[in-house]
């Protein structure tokens, strides 16, 4: 039982990369707007969290540095979109664009660089537990977190006010700024907290993760990330599940490889993408659910005297 209770634990690890970036995305697409740099701002915030890490030691500094990356170019992001009126799709291809750039310029000098010993965590009394210890109870923090801000944002989506704006202001933002609701204020917080969730994804990565920095290591994660809110219909428990089974695919191909299975490597590493795509096809078969579903402004430009 002990390789499966590894497999388990290495599930939870990856689909935390996923469940952060996702979560982070659902909030902006939640207030109407359509990011498509997570995949940059995640290599931005992977490479700035791992510097910090490696100049100062600490973990934390590291995800406060990630997790600002990621909202200082979510914030540039905004401006363009939401005050300028840029096209959102082709403002966060841009923005995806430039992360990778940027962050394969910026960390040339880290490529060699190693981190210190990672620490260990474990939930004293539960880690010791038959299978379901190493299984479930010896996880990073940052795990337990993500599963903690999964409930947090469905409560505050379903069971607060201010998440009945943030659902107002992307179903319809005319009705929202009618009701004297700050439409363009409400989508720059998101667009900022949602980019400081997609740093936290980068900085757990490179820190975390993996840990070290290679260029391009994000590896697609952003794109599978933006995925998953479709394939989530926009609902934050949803998401962290998906997260989980991706990530679960994606720990498969190495659980594979190690009971001596006869695949070829390239075709196990293209899972998770493979998978995306299936899910993405699935999904578009049915447009009507995926209206149903779908923030009704997902999209579409909005300005106050329109």
């Amino acid at each position: 039982m002990e390789p499966l209770a590894l497999l388990i634990a290495a599930t939870l690890s990856a689909g935390t990369v996923l469940a952060f970036a996702a979560l982070g995305l659902l909030i902006n697409e939640r207030a109407g707007v359509v990011n498509l740099g997570a995949e940059g701002m995640m290599l931005v915030a992977a490479i700035a969290g791992f510097a910090i890490a490696v100049q100062t030691g600490s973990d934390v500094l590291a995800f406060v540095a990630g997790a600002g990356a990621g909202a200082l170019l979510a914030a540039a992001f905004g401006v363009l979109v939401i005050w300028l009126g840029t096209n959102q799709y082709a403002t966060g291809l841009a923005l995806s664009l430039f992360g990778a750039g940027f962050s394969a310029f910026a960390g040339i000098r880290y490529t060699q660089e190693k981190l210190g010993e990672r620490p260990r965590f474990s939930i004293p009394g539960l880690a010791d537990l038959p299978f379901v210890g190493p299984a479930l109870f010896r996880q990073h923090p940052l795990v337990y977190l993500a599963i903690a801000l999964t409930i947090g944002l469905a409560w505050f989506l379903y069971r607060s006010r201010a998440g009945l704006v943030l659902r107002a202001v992307g179903e319809s933002p005319e009705s929202a700024h009618a009701l004297g609701i700050p439409v363009r204020r409400i989508r720059f917080a998101a667009v900022l907290v949602g980019g400081a969730l997609c740093g936290l994804s980068g900085a757990y990565i490179s820190v975390v993760y993996t840990p070290l920095w290679v260029e391009g290591m994000v590896a697609g994660k952003g794109w599978i990330a933006l995925a998953l809110t479709t394939f989530a219909t926009w609902r934050p428990a949803r998401v962290l599940l998906g997260a989980y089974l991706f990530g679960g695919v994606t720990m498969l191909q190495f659980a594979l490889q190690g009971a001596g299975v006869q695949v070829p490597s390239q075709f196990l590493t293209m899972l998770p993408y493979l998978a995306t795509i299936v899910v993405l096809v699935l999904m578009s078969s049915n447009a009507t659910f995926i209206r149903v579903n779908m923030p009704a402004s997902l999209g579409k430009p909005f300005a106050p005297g329109d």
